[in-house]
């Protein structure tokens, strides 16, 4: 299990700010008080205010100062990470070839709906996910973040045969492309036409599939890799859950080969 990371960010956000209030509600109101009783002499003449007093004798603990300090950024990522946009970076290679390892891409966390952050629950409707959009998610089986293809939304019959995807018995339209290399291929390149996206997928010209068949049911979406044959996707670990979503692949902003290599922008584009 990867680390948590909205989880950190929410408990994080939470500590801060409430130190921080407790600092304005409690803490302060007695280190005031407490300096008012220190400033006055034997009589109870008051020899100077508390608010003559010098800084080092009113600062605030550290622990409070950091809490200022911080609690504002982290709020600002909080909101700008769990409502509006979120940068990932690809990890494998069962996307390519729309995404190579490497590239970072903008993943719109409100395109599928408001969402509370670590729970997933929607508070606010927008689209719903559409057939050949690419979706970041949380898969039933692992708690990382897992970049797939919508192949089938809740209702569909999806049937993947002979490396050929059947929507309710329709056949999705695809072309070859090119065999790489030429003479020995290692793979096929195919255009295809999935719903709303026209995309090129790789598929293996040794490795065959057994016809199979999903009903998706509802409040579930079937995903599948792009990299056909070296995907693992829902024809491993079933569905995906609504509540699991985290939002809609976009853009790719930035991309670094693995290794001491710079980032380039020669990949920059939408995500098709």
């Amino acid at each position: 299990m990867g680390v948590n990371f909205p989880l950190i960010l929410v408990i994080a956000t939470a500590g801060t700010g409430l130190i921080w209030l407790l600092d304005v509600l409690v803490f302060h109101p007695r280190r005031s008080a407490a300096m008012a009783i220190s400033v006055t002499d034997g009589d109870g003449a008051i020899q100077r205010s508390a608010t003559e007093a010098s800084e080092p004798e009113i600062a605030r603990p550290v622990v409070v100062e950091y809490s200022i300090s911080f609690f504002p950024v982290l709020l600002v990522v909080l909101v700008l990470r769990s409502f509006l946009a979120e940068p990932f970076q690809i990890p494998t290679g069962s996307m390519i070839p729309s995404l190579q390892v490497g590239d970072f891409i903008l993943v719109n966390k409100y395109a599928y709906g408001i969402r509370l952050p670590v729970l997933g629950t929607r508070i606010i409707d927008m689209d719903e996910p559409k057939t050949g959009e690419v979706m970041v998610f949380i898969p039933p089986h692992e708690n990382e973040y897992f970049i797939k293809r919508i192949v089938g939304v809740p209702g569909d019959r999806v049937r993947y045969e002979k490396k050929t995807l059947y929507i309710n018995d329709v056949e999705q339209t695809r072309a070859f492309v090119a065999n790489i290399p030429p003479n020995l291929p290692r793979y096929q390149v195919y255009s295809e036409k999935l719903g709303v996206s026209e995309h090129l997928i790789h598929v293996s010209p040794y490795r065959e599939n057994r016809p199979d068949e999903w009903v998706v049911p509802e409040g579930h979406y079937f995903m599948m890799g792009d990299n056909r044959d070296q995907s693992s996707d829902s024809r491993d670990w079933s569905f995906v859950s609504e509540e699991k979503i985290v939002g809609k692949a976009v853009a790719i902003w930035l991309h670094k080969e693995p290794g001491f290599n710079m980032p380039t922008l020669a990949r920059n584009g939408l995500i098709r």
